[in-house]
């Protein structure tokens, strides 16, 4: 499960079977000043079997963490120990930029495709596939076949 943590919503995305290709799911809205929404997130990987979550590290264009990453690891790291699964971090930036572009690339009428949850759930696929990807090379180029 791909997760992209922001202050007002937060995107997920899942990937198929085989761990492949990443689709978005769902975004969760958050009210200011409310804690992120860790029951809905919970009940999303239980539903749908989840073995780990990776979450879009939000650093600096210098690639530093920021405040914001602090509380993104805490949420994070939290929602990891109540389903008992592994939490990966995985750089975020820029992904919301290319989520905005590729949700205006499907060709939807524009007050359906500048809805921000859509571009949230975007951002959340690629935060998955850019792992999914990442994994794939790494397994390739140390011979391992799994």
């Amino acid at each position: 499960m791909g997760i992209d943590f922001g202050e007002r919503r937060t995107g997920v995305a899942l990937s198929d079977p085989t761990g492949s290709l990443a689709s978005p799911l769902d975004t969760l809205e958050r009210r200011p000043g409310k804690r992120p929404p860790l029951k809905a997130l919970e009940a999303l990987a239980r539903t749908h079997d989840v073995v780990s979550i990776v979450v879009g590290l939000p650093l600096d264009l210098g690639g530093e963490e920021t405040p914001w990453c602090n509380q993104v690891r805490k949420a994070a790291d939290e929602l990891g120990r109540r389903l008992g699964i592994p939490v990966e971090y995985i750089d975020e930036r820029f992904s919301s930029i290319r989520a905005t572009r590729a949700v205006r690339e499907i060709g939807l009428p524009k007050r359906v495709r500048e809805r921000k949850g859509r571009v949230d759930r975007a951002a959340a696929a690629l935060i998955l596939q850019s792992w999914l990807d990442a994994r794939k090379r790494e397994t390739r180029d140390h011979g391992d076949i799994s």
